[in-house]
């Protein structure tokens, strides 16, 4: 299970329906959410607005949910690398990070999902 540090801190994104929180780590910003308890479409909006903000390669984001985004992916595949790791409980974490000089190729408004 993932626990954030004690110092991280609430940051606001737009459009986002879930909590997100800013911490560093090995000189690295993280960005977490926990979109879990979400139902389709939030997970993908959530995603987006924090993909969206991490648009740098000292950033990641950290997306907890209740299954694998594979909605997400052809929409973000060739800017942002993914790692997907299984949790105890069920649910994944995925791991964003971004690819340099690639956000051009990336729609941020297109957070639709179909639920898959």
């Amino acid at each position: 299970m993932m626990k954030i540090p004690n110092n991280a801190k609430k940051i606001n994104l737009e459009n986002t329906t879930v909590d997100f929180f800013e911490f560093e780590k090995e000189n690295i910003v993280h960005v977490y959410f926990d979109s879990s308890i979400c139902a389709v479409p939030e997970p993908m909006i959530n995603a987006m607005a924090g993909l969206k903000y991490i648009n740098h390669t000292n950033k990641k984001l950290i997306m907890k949910n209740h299954q694998i985004p594979t909605g997400l992916f052809p929409k973000i595949d060739n800017s942002f690398n993914f790692e997907i790791q299984r949790l105890e409980d069920n649910n994944v974490l995925v791991i964003f990070s971004y690819i340099e000089d690639s956000l051009g190729e990336v729609d941020f408004n297109n957070n639709s999902c179909s639920g898959i």
